[in-house]
């Protein structure tokens, strides 16, 4: 069985900024994945020329947006990953939340995959 696990990351950048970055197949793609594409709510992530789809569950702009792997789905796992951010308003700082399952064998891989992510997410912010 999956397990959830959440991570956070201190960004230096503007909400808006990295609004785009999460929220636009353009922004996505510049950090996350290849490619990604988008119809109606069923988002297409590339890496490497593997595509893996995933459901739109939850778009909250400003905040947060929530899929479910397709794949998941048909395991009936009430599994999803999440990306969502907040911002302090004393110091303006932006705290990214990543919130995902893996199955315990797979945990450390994965957290590993996320942080080459959000440090590819750095990159393009130039933080």
């Amino acid at each position: 069985m999956k397990e959830k696990y959440e991570l956070e990351f201190l960004l230096k950048t503007s909400p808006r900024i990295l609004e785009k970055l999460i929220n636009t197949p353009d922004g996505l793609s510049e950090w996350f994945a290849d490619d990604v594409n988008i119809k109606e709510d069923i988002y297409s992530f590339e890496w490497d020329g593997n595509e893996e789809e995933a459901r739109l569950l939850q778009n909250k702009p400003n905040t947060k947006i929530r899929w479910k792997w397709l794949s998941d789905e048909e395991d009936g796992l009430d599994v999803y990953f999440e990306i969502a951010y907040i911002v302090d308003p004393m110091t303006s700082s932006v705290s990214l939340q990543i919130t995902d399952f893996a199955y315990p064998s797979d945990k450390e891989s994965a957290i590993m995959l996320w942080n080459q992510q959000v440090n590819d997410l750095k990159r393009v912010l130039g933080s």
